[in-house]
């Protein structure tokens, strides 16, 4: 966290040091407004590039299996185990209605089922257990 906000402050403080040496090189007369601007715009591209790989390289956890016996047991069916696992994405059931193509009060009872095998009362909840249990 330390090393982030250091290198923000620096960052901050090179594109000050920027704009300062622009303004000055534009009172003395040595450049262009559309120099400047490019320069500027030239150092906000590579600081974009930079940042966007940085943030692509990030480091991945290790996998854990799915445990298809646990889902045996639970008794969830391939269709309720497939709404979990949209539930578990985000996916309201409007929307994970559309992706099954199945209709919106199927889905309401697909994941009253799944509330009902996991012991839950609300979706976060059933997507806490189902992580513990290593079936999403």
């Amino acid at each position: 966290m330390k090393k982030t906000v250091v290198i923000f402050g620096l960052l901050i403080l090179a594109l000050l040091l920027l704009f300062q040496i622009s303004t000055y090189s534009l009172i003395r007369g040595n450049a262009s407004i559309e120099f400047v601007i490019a320069i500027i715009a030239l150092v906000f591209f590579g600081v974009g590039v930079y940042l966007n790989k940085k943030s692509l390289h990030k480091k991945q956890y290790p996998t854990t299996e799915i445990d298809f016996k646990k889902v045996d047991e639970l008794e969830l069916s391939k269709r309720e185990y497939e709404v979990l696992k949209e539930v578990a994405a985000g996916l309201s059931n409007k929307e994970i209605a559309e992706k099954l193509f199945l209709s919106e009060s199927t889905i309401k009872t697909h994941v009253s089922n799944v509330l009902v095998k996991l012991d839950a009362k609300r979706r976060t909840h059933a997507i806490q257990i189902a992580k513990e249990l290593n079936i999403i």
